[in-house]
């Protein structure tokens, strides 16, 4: 079994990507995928057609993993900026 530098609860910064310097709370990690879901980050729209007459179609938003390698834990991150600065 792997181990990530974050779990569940810790706050973290987005590194890279369309998301990058977003910060949340991690939801859920999964350390076997190398995979974190964090809060408000990693979200995708799902159109959902009408399952019976009547009933109107509508659009889900889903919450998606991203790499654990592109978070950081916010304690870390000021380390690092008061370690440099």
């Amino acid at each position: 079994m792997q181990k990530l530098h974050v779990k569940k609860g810790d706050t973290v910064v987005i590194l890279s990507g369309n998301e990058k310097g977003k910060t949340g709370k991690v939801l859920q990690a999964f350390p076997r995928e190398g995979l974190v879901v964090v809060e408000g980050v990693g979200l995708h729209k799902k159109h959902q057609r009408a399952r019976r007459e009547g009933q109107r179609g509508q659009i889900i938003e889903k919450q998606h993993a991203i790499q654990a390698s592109k978070v950081m834990s916010v304690e870390h991150q000021s380390k690092r900026r008061a370690k440099h600065a």
